[in-house]
């Protein structure tokens, strides 16, 4: 299974996004949750051209890839996992929970530091909410993610097939809870008890530093609830509040040069963790 794995890692993960993210774009014009209020195209463009870019460029700088990181730690003997006798299939779950808590401390992170701010808040700077933010990361917080993401696995001794089903889930949760459709509410109020909704994650990326500062997680949804950083509903309303920063409202600056650029140019705003704001800014 773990030569398999290896083996066609980039083919399994390439089918699962591109499929996900045709049936997240499906139901985005079917029931659509909010009216998009810039250019759908141009906004694609530059948001599935930073993925190409990343891509790229974790190719060029990394020799192996996560699920082979996991195969030469288990060789080593090394991580936790690698030196406790617990059965197969319970590692690979909890390797699975672990890893999704370990990237939702690394996003509590990326807003609590201003460096790291300035690289994430190219994800927050999108004007609308759809599938496609949930991929629009700076390519070098991307090379960071990933070497939080080597060091994670080799202390974890996180067999390969956790990895590859960690990649596939946070990949498909990352578009699932960006994805602009609706979801009933009664259903909403169960699903998020299991998973991160689109209405639970769209808080996240209010406007209001308050908001933005809430419901870090990708997938599970614990953590926010565990972490205290859970917030149910933004205060205006899924379609009335605003997503975005309050120091990005230029429509023409959604293009792929300007996301490249925004960290080394663009204001970081009050928006770090220890500026938490209040619910009614604005």
């Amino acid at each position: 299974m773990s030569d398999f794995v290896s083996s066609h890692e980039g083919v399994i993960r390439l089918s699962f996004f591109v499929g996900i993210l045709l049936i997240i774009g499906f139901f985005e014009i079917l029931v659509p949750r909010r009216r998009l209020t810039t250019s759908k195209a141009s906004r694609w463009f530059g948001n599935l051209g930073i993925v190409v870019i990343s891509t790229v460029a974790v190719r060029l700088l990394f020799p192996i890839t996560a699920v082979q990181m996991a195969l030469w730690a288990k060789e080593q003997g090394w991580g936790m996992f690698n030196t406790v006798g617990l059965p197969y299939w319970l590692v690979v779950v909890l390797s699975v929970i672990l890893l999704d808590f370990i990237i939702y401390l690394q996003h509590v992170m990326f807003h609590a530091v201003p460096t790291l701010w300035r690289l994430h808040m190219m994800h927050h700077a999108d004007l609308d909410y759809d599938l496609t933010t949930g991929v629009r990361f700076h390519p070098i917080e991307i090379i960071i993610s990933l070497g939080i993401k080597f060091a994670a696995i080799v202390l974890l001794g996180a067999p390969a097939l956790a990895v590859v089903l960690f990649e596939i889930i946070l990949n498909g949760a990352a578009m699932f809870n960006h994805g602009n459709f609706y979801i009933p509410l009664g259903l909403d109020r169960l699903l998020r008890w299991v998973v991160v909704t689109p209405d639970m994650h769209r808080v996240h990326h209010s406007v209001f530093p308050s908001e933005t500062n809430s419901n870090f997680g990708f997938n599970l949804p614990w953590w926010d609830r565990l972490m205290g950083t859970y917030r149910a509903q933004p205060s205006r309303g899924h379609l009335d509040m605003t997503i975005g920063l309050k120091q990005f409202r230029d429509p023409s600056k959604l293009t792929l040069p300007w996301m490249l650029a925004l960290p080394f140019t663009g204001k970081p705003g009050a928006y770090a963790v220890g500026f938490r704001g209040t619910a009614d800014e604005g």
